[in-house]
């Protein structure tokens, strides 16, 4: 069995742990019953030993077996993987999902995404990656008793996103220490109103709002500061057809969102600019987890 899940960005600059949206841009999970444990990685992750000391797909895929009521067996896992590690794109979301939505479809529950979804909730306790990668699409999403309550916009074929990924990592948990523990009641109104604003403006695919709803005052600059370059990404991006440009997700990578004739031009830019770094232009996925 192979599942694949996309690549997600999240908090899209204002709707800090709650916005969302999916990237055509997978991992795929190759999964054969085998009388041992073994563990192949091809691609991002390749060659680095912990993730076959300790891989966390395996332990989250087999404790969810159990959980299920199936009897403990062994596997032979291929995981072809292409969303970058530690850069804000999801990579852990994609492994958490994948694992789940594996063992559901391995002890015959089938591709239930709502349960698939809230289960995911015990690896990783904020909505905004695991949902997309779930669903696809632009989603809403909050957690209330434990459970998800999300909601999902398509996002057209005319749009393209172009993906700046730095040559260095930032680490979730250390870019959150960076955050102060207090908010202005300004600061939080700021947030709110344009999160808001971005919500209705991929409702009503609104594009060329997006510049001012993208704006944040909670997490990005703050993120930013540790990798000044990130803020000439995000003036390029916005000086050369770049609907919204965000830190995706904790960082480093940034996403930007561009109508599909003029991602080439902003790519070939970016390329221009920062050769160390990598440049993806992808379509986006409103699908979510899918078995292949």
């Amino acid at each position: 069995m192979t599942i694949s899940v996309p690549a997600t960005s999240a908090n899209l600059g204002p709707g800090f742990d709650s916005l969302g949206l999916s990237l055509d841009f997978r991992n795929y999970f190759e999964i054969t019953p085998s009388n041992f444990t073994s563990i192949q990685i091809i691609g991002e992750g390749e060659g680095v030993p912990k993730f076959l000391i300790d891989n966390m797909f395996v332990k989250i895929f087999k404790k969810t077996l159990i959980d299920l009521g199936m009897p403990e067996s062994e596997f032979r896992f291929c995981f072809k993987n292409k969303i970058p590690v530690s850069r804000g794109l999801g990579s852990s979301s994609a492994v958490i999902v994948g694992a789940i939505a594996s063992a559901f479809e391995f002890a015959g529950k089938g591709l239930d995404k709502e349960a698939i979804l809230n289960a995911s909730l015990m690896y990783e306790s904020h909505p905004d990656n695991i949902t997309p990668a779930v669903y696809g699409g632009f989603n809403v999403a909050i957690v209330e008793q434990k459970k998800v309550y999300s909601l999902k916009n398509e996002i057209p074929k005319t749009l393209k996103a172009v993906i700046v990924v730095p040559n260095r990592s930032i680490s979730t948990k250390y870019s959150r220490q960076a955050l102060p523990k207090r908010y202005s009641t300004i600061e939080c109104v700021f947030n709110l109103s344009r999160s808001s604003l971005m919500a209705m403006a991929f409702s009503q695919q609104r594009w060329d709002i997006l510049r001012l709803a993208s704006k944040d005052k909670l997490h990005q600059e703050r993120r930013m500061k540790y990798f000044p370059i990130l803020y000439s990404v995000q003036k390029i991006a916005l000086s050369n057809g770049a609907l919204m440009s965000s830190l995706s997700g904790s960082g480093s990578s940034f996403f930007n969102l561009c109508y599909f004739d003029d991602a080439p031009k902003l790519a070939a830019i970016f390329k221009k600019k920062f050769p160390p770094f990598r440049i993806y232009i992808l379509n986006f996925d409103n699908e979510g987890v899918r078995i292949e």
